[in-house]
């Protein structure tokens, strides 16, 4: 008999849906304190930025396989 998911996956997923809001929203507090100090203009730096380096991490992980 079949009895689901289970208790555990569902803790599970509500504790990573739970810090995806929080870092979600460290983010959005981060970038709406840049849009506040720099304009825009600074705040999208700030935001390319921040993919740039990302794409530098994805770029060394993609290179050694």
């Amino acid at each position: 008999m079949e009895e689901g998911l289970g208790f555990k996956f569902w803790a599970g997923f509500a504790g990573i849906m739970l810090a995806a809001g929080i870092l979600g929203l460290i983010l959005l507090i981060i970038f709406s304190r840049a849009v506040y100090a720099w304009c825009f203009f600074g705040a999208f730096l700030l935001f390319v930025a921040v993919l740039l380096v990302f794409a530098w991490f994805y770029d060394r992980r993609q290179k050694r396989a």
